[in-house]
């Protein structure tokens, strides 16, 4: 048996499709929310199901409150004749990260990837907080707006930052919400408008919850030229974890953003755009910090988290929006961004091209 394996840059994403965020629950089951995405990048691939090689989602059990929930939404991707799925307990952007390894390694030539939400089936900023050490800070029950407020109060102490400067990332954006940021005083920014959450985070520095979800199509160098016209291809992706614990972390640094970045091969040329998984005003000032962009690079052209934040979902939004700015011509190089846990605990980084890579030649494993 001959097994091809391939380069980093020999796999590209040729689809993207997100729902309409929804601020409140309308009643869609997970496979209502998945379905019209589905089918949407299979029209503008012209995939069938059965031409797809893999399948790998991205929800949380926990935070919808059954067990196994994710089986539901196989109902909308069809798993009769039997495929090969796989699922990851985080943000879609990890399940994107499962399916592009299988391509690399030769195990598919086309992968299907897509991830949602449904956080208002509960109270999200309580629910999160179970990932917290469950013997020092899990029982103090700090959710994740008090702990991205210690973030941002980090930042300004250490000169970083100032509410003026975070009002003004708040205002950013053609998808953010009215209520970020008042008009421009003379020979200043944007003033901080909306009531404080938890100082010094006021309502415009949080994120929008939102239920929704979204689906990418991977595919190999030989398949993917035929499947969109202009295809964004995966240079490098890594991800890096933070220790646990947040007293022995520095708040107001992101190395292992930095380190991922760097494995990804972010920091070899400079990006156009970056799409930035920061839920809060504060946490772009971290991330930016870390991967060393200037004013040069458009942050967040799609609104960011900031606009809307399908929780497991928003992730793997990142990344599709910078792919789909690629297939748009808007783009030639981007960088695509992740995270999970508090305080921008995990970090995902992938780099994303316009051009593909030459030709390599292929390996083989003797059976």
């Amino acid at each position: 048996m001959t097994r091809r394996r391939r380069h980093a840059g020999e796999v590209a994403i040729v689809a993207f499709a997100r729902s309409d965020h929804q601020p409140h629950d309308d009643g869609l089951t997970e496979a209502e929310m998945v379905m019209p995405l589905l089918r949407e990048v299979r029209e503008r691939t012209g995939l069938s199901a059965a031409d797809t090689d893999f399948t790998c989602s991205g929800s949380s059990d926990y935070l919808a409150g059954r067990a196994f929930s994710f089986t539901m939404a196989l109902d909308g991707v069809g798993a009769w004749p039997p495929i090969s799925e796989s699922h990851v307990e985080t943000d879609g952007a990890w399940a994107l990260y499962e399916a592009w390894v299988k391509i690399l390694t030769g195990e598919a030539d086309t992968a299907l990837v897509y991830a949602y939400g449904k956080p208002s089936a509960g109270e999200v900023r309580d629910i999160l907080s179970r990932q917290l050490d469950p013997y020092c800070t899990a029982p103090l029950w700090p959710d994740r707006v008090a702990l991205a407020a210690l973030q941002a109060r980090a930042l300004i102490d250490a000169g970083h930052t100032d509410e003026d400067g975070l009002a003004a990332i708040a205002a950013r954006g053609p998808a953010r919400r009215a209520d970020t940021a008042g008009p421009p005083e003379p020979g200043r920014g944007p003033s901080p408008r909306g009531e404080y959450v938890v100082r010094p985070l006021r309502t415009g520095d949080c994120p929008a919850v939102r239920d929704g979800a979204a689906a990418v199509l991977l595919a190999a160098r030989h398949r993917a030229p035929d499947l969109c016209e202009r295809p964004a291809w995966i240079r490098g992706m890594d991800h890096r974890i933070e220790a646990h614990g947040l007293g022995v972390r520095d708040l107001t640094d992101s190395p292992s953003t930095r380190l991922a970045a760097r494995r990804a091969g972010a920091f070899e040329r400079p990006v156009d755009t970056a799409e930035l998984h920061a839920p809060f005003t504060s946490q772009e000032v971290v991330l930016r910090r870390a991967l060393g962009l200037g004013p040069e690079v458009r942050i967040n052209p799609s609104g960011g988290a900031l606009a809307a934040d399908p929780v497991m979902a928003t992730g793997l939004v990142r990344i599709g929006e910078a792919a789909d700015r690629i297939h748009r011509g808007e783009s030639r190089r981007a960088l695509a961004h992740a995270t999970s846990g508090p305080c921008l605990q995990q970090n995902l980084v992938a780099v994303l091209e316009q051009e593909a890579v030459p030709e390599q030649e292929e390996e083989s494993d003797a059976p």
